[in-house]
């Protein structure tokens, strides 16, 4: 796969890439990182819940896949959806009604009494953290100088493990302390409602959505913004026109179309492919991961614990791809980290002590997670900014129709052929995920399509 010929970068893209990293950059990339990392929270503490829950209310299966499953629902829709949103009305507006939305729900589901209400309210859930997640690194990567665009978009899905610690942690300490542990950690999902209204006031719209938009004057004043916090001085006058090139797209239909154009439609299928492998083999392991460690024999405590173990080693993976993407570049940087977890999930599936299910555990986390950043840093860089959040929600969207299927196809594995066939199937998923991988266009450390 050759990558698409280099583009002429618009005068906004040039004084945005000489930038060094700033302190402007910096309040960008923790603003959205908190939002990810409250999102990752909420995710984490589904598998605890479950796991809690089907002791508790006596459920089958089939009951608690579909709390799983039902939250990936909304997120398919949301992503979708979130993303045209992005491109029509703006990256920071849609990002704090994302957060909104889903804390609000998330703080809800403390007060249900039956799984009807719960599963209402996980749909609303994955509505806001569906479209929130694709948006977020839309948004980060359009601040970001090109030369480190990709390490910083891997230092911002590496809050998810931020996150997903946290929920280990209240899995842990909180969840088994009560019978209503489970409530108490749906409540302290609610934070996000309390931190959309800082997103909301206290981040600046991307520039280059701002331009795109015929803003010019305001998305001069952004860049103006971080060009002072470098100590650069600005042009005097500044024409922002992106007129090298027309928009690739204006309305929703010809964004929705374009991702099928000649030019987009073998990076947006091998991406779908990429998205939809990569969700169905992690969320299928992770959300179950203590709930089939309680099924081999281990109390609830000790599950937990073993969770919170295999989820810190999440962060390392982060900071070796976030340090490998800008060496080795995008494709092979994913291919590598999805390729060991293949390996580590074939481990994991046929581990018979602790000492292997923990490091196998661990192994899985940290190439999982890696890959996970390396796909987030690579996908806005597939589309021009008309249609960059379309086509990364689009792209989480087909990968979350995975994440609903994942845990509903869990217990039917785990009948046929226990663990072991369970995390084979999850290692194919990984294997066909790094084999689409290089179907990507590598942009390592070139400018942004502002068209």
């Amino acid at each position: 796969m050759t990558d698409a010929p280099a583009r002429t970068s618009s005068p906004l893209s040039g004084r945005l890439d000489r930038l060094p990293f700033t302190r402007r950059h910096l309040r960008v990339l923790t603003g959205s990182g908190l939002g990810w990392a409250l999102d990752a929270m909420d995710v984490g503490l589904i598998s605890f819940v479950i796991a809690a829950l089907a002791a508790q209310w006596s459920l089958e299966p089939s009951q608690t896949a579909w709390i799983a499953s039902i939250g990936f629902v909304g997120m398919a829709i949301g992503a979708s959806v979130g993303g045209l949103l992005a491109d029509r009305f703006g990256r920071r507006q849609v990002f704090a009604v994302t957060l909104l939305v889903y804390g609000l729900a998330t703080g809800a589901s403390a007060m249900v009494g039956g799984l009807a209400a719960l599963l209402v309210l996980r749909f609303l859930v994955g509505l806001g953290l569906g479209a929130e997640l694709p948006v977020a690194s839309t948004y980060v990567s359009e601040f970001a100088p090109a030369r480190m665009r990709g390490r910083l978009i891997v230092i911002l899905e590496a809050f998810w493990a931020v996150g997903w610690t946290a929920a280990a942690l209240i899995g842990f300490l909180v969840i088994p302390g009560s019978e209503n542990g489970w409530r108490w950690a749906f409540a302290l999902g609610a934070i996000p409602a309390a931190y959309a209204l800082v997103v909301r006031w206290g981040l600046p719209e991307s520039a280059r959505w701002l331009a795109r938009r015929g803003r010019h004057a305001e998305a001069d004043a952004v860049v103006r913004s971080f060009e002072q916090a470098a100590g650069i001085e600005g042009p005097e006058t500044a024409d922002l026109r992106a007129d090298e090139a027309p928009p690739a797209a204006q309305s929703t239909g010809q964004r929705l179309a374009a991702l099928w154009a000649p030019e987009f439609r073998v990076r947006t299928a091998c991406l779908w492919l990429v998205w939809f492998c990569v969700n169905f083999s992690y969320y299928g392991a992770f959300i179950w991961i203590p709930s089939i460690l309680v099924s081999q024999g281990y109390d609830l405590v000790r599950s937990f614990g073993f969770t919170l173990i295999i989820t810190l080693a999440q962060l390392p993976g982060y900071a070796v791809a976030a340090w490998l993407i800008e060496v080795w570049g995008r494709r092979l940087t994913l291919s590598v980290f999805l390729a060991g977890s293949a390996v580590a999930a074939i481990f994991f599936g046929t581990a018979s002590t602790e000492s292997v299910v923990i490091g196998a555990g661990m192994a899985l986390s940290f190439f999982n997670l890696g890959a996970w950043g390396a796909l987030y840093a690579v996908t806005p860089e597939m589309y021009p900014t008309s249609l960059r959040a379309t086509g990364s929600g689009w792209a989480a969207g087909a990968g979350r129709i995975a994440s609903i299927i994942a845990p509903l196809t869990v217990p039917l594995l785990l009948g046929l052929g226990g663990a072991p066939l369970l995390f084979v199937v999850f290692a194919a998923f990984f294997a066909v995920a790094a084999g689409a991988a290089w179907g990507l266009v590598d942009r390592r450390g070139r400018a942004l399509d502002d068209r």
